[in-house]
Parts: structure tokens; sequence; C-alpha cells
């Protein structure tokens, strides 16, 4: 498993590539502000929105994800804690006023990006009206 690769992966690629054709700018892996050891897979940071893109298999796709037949119990905690840390984190960036998007690896990337992309309008058009004229 340590040759798996956590970060870089062909669907957060793919949609990295789409959201940046669109002229959106945004952090790669930034650190989740209030836990160091997690990062953000796509971070606004001015619209403080978080996008995560997760696999099918690692974080339990209700549509596509599998349980491995051999050493089955280790596999149900190992899937099973990644899922409280994804919950976790989740909690952790709405306490500290960020929107938390999740995409999954087989959705479509224009979609994805579509959805994204409309979001962060709605999210940094709400932060430019709240600001009072000087």
């Amino acid at each position: 498993m340590a040759h798996l690769a956590r970060r870089h992966t062909k669907p957060e690629l793919l949609l990295r590539r789409e959201l940046h054709s669109r002229g959106l700018r945004f952090r790669v892996q930034l650190k989740v502000p209030s836990n160091r050891r997690r990062t953000i897979d796509i971070a606004f940071t001015r619209a403080r929105l978080a996008v995560y893109v997760d696999g099918c298999f690692w974080h339990g796709c209700p549509e596509h994800g599998t349980q491995p037949l051999t050493n089955r119990e280790w596999w149900q905690w190992k899937l099973a804690r990644n899922k409280a840390r994804d919950e976790d984190t989740e909690l952790e960036l709405r306490a500290a006023g960020w929107t938390v998007h999740r995409v999954w690896e087989h959705e479509d990337v224009v979609a994805s990006a579509d959805r994204i992309e409309r979001l962060w309008r709605n999210l940094t058009e709400d932060r430019s009206s709240r600001k009072s004229p000087t």
C-alpha cells in the first residue's frame, strides 16, 4: 500500500486540468488549517472551498465500493477508519468556515467541474456582496 498514489491521482489530475482550463486557480494539497497532518486535494482559498477527489474503493463509494474477500475483518476496519477520517476532516473544515465538496473518481470530469465552478462562483459572489464599501 505504501506504493499506491495518495495524491496527484489520475482522476484528480483530470479534474484539476479541467478546472484550470476554465480559468479557475487553486492550491493543491493544502494543509487543513486545524489539522496539519491532513490535506485538501484542491483548495480555493479565497472562497474557502475544499474539493476532495475520492477513490471508490478507499472511500467506500455506494455504487462501486467493494470489500476484499481475504482478510475481510482488517479491510472492514481500514475502510471504516477512512470514512471516519473523511467525516472528521469535513467537520473540522466546516467549523473553520469552509465549504466541502466531494467528487467520486468515477464521476464525469466535465460535470464535476461544472458543479465546482458553480459552487465557487456562488461562494465568491456571496463574499464580495458582503464586503462593505470603504
